[in-house]
């Protein structure tokens, strides 16, 4: 797949063969239980896995911390693509991956992962910016 960056007066737009796109998310979600894992060699484990999965998937990471019982990422991916299958696959390799490289990720927790997570879209212009760009655009 290529990718461009077209930029703009205050944006950078990035596209694939059929849609330019500017998708920001902020994603957050936590070990089963919320127990206090993400820690030490765990936690920079686990930014590399999010890097390498992201990077596989021309997804930007923006921002990354990693508390000991939850994640907070800042990331921009295809709209294409999805936020849903990016943190589906983040989570699914990570929780392979750290469970046979930390058997202490094995004992007390039957899976590494709740099933949920929280996102939010940021970045690009206010909602009252783009209503009134809306109406501008019949009267214009």
């Amino acid at each position: 797949m290529l990718y461009h960056v077209c930029i703009n007066t205050k944006v950078a737009y990035k596209s694939n063969r059929n849609v330019y796109y500017s998708c920001k998310y902020h994603v957050i979600w936590c070990p089963k239980y919320r127990r206090k894992v993400l820690v030490e060699a765990v936690a920079e484990r686990l930014a590399t896995i999010i890097r390498e999965v992201c990077q596989e998937h021309q997804a930007d990471v923006l921002s990354l911390e990693i508390m000991p019982d939850h994640v907070h990422w800042l990331v921009e991916g295809d709209p294409q693509f999805g936020i849903h299958r990016l943190v589906r696959r983040i989570k699914g390799r990570s929780s392979r991956l750290l469970r046979q490289e930390f058997s202490s990720l094995t004992t007390r927790m039957p899976t590494l992962w709740t099933k949920s997570y929280f996102v939010s879209t940021v970045g690009g212009a206010p909602l009252a910016v783009i209503k009134q760009y809306l109406e501008n655009q019949k009267h214009g």
